[in-house]
């Protein structure tokens, strides 16, 4: 239904404007330049992999009360790890680090918990889908 008045567009006057503008927008982006979403995910891309893996706080506060102190080697082999399971589409990973369990959000790039191994009760580990021993 078109209703014609001077001072009102009808559908197709305002789908033909606003589209056709969208579309040669787009259009000039790619050929002089990046797009914003092209910026924003090489922006992430690049924190995530400049930052390497976060703490929880549960994390940071379970290292501090057992005494654990990470070198540089082990976080090293600890992102190595994360990546690894990332690899092979592990969502909640452990990760063994010499006498150190990790269970690692992979998606998050987060440790959630950490421990010696010789802490754990009867070395059992739940709510994982995976593990990378390095």
């Amino acid at each position: 239904m078109k209703i014609q008045n001077n001072q009102f567009l009808s559908i197709e006057q305002l789908q033909a404007k606003y589209f056709v503008q969208s579309k040669q927008s787009r259009k000039s982006t790619d050929a002089g330049g990046i797009s914003f979403q092209d910026v924003l995910n090489k922006t992430a891309k690049d924190t995530d992999s400049a930052q390497g893996v976060r703490f929880s706080k549960h994390a940071a506060n379970r290292l501090s009360e057992r005494g654990i102190e990470l070198s540089d080697s082990q976080m090293e082999r600890l992102q190595a790890g994360t990546l690894k399971a990332g690899a092979k589409g592990i969502n909640e990973s452990l990760v063994l680090v010499d006498q150190l369990a990790f269970i690692v959000n992979v998606p998050n790039n987060t440790v959630v918990t950490a421990m010696n191994q010789t802490e754990t009760e009867e070395n059992i580990f739940t709510n994982i889908d995976g593990a990378v021993i390095i």
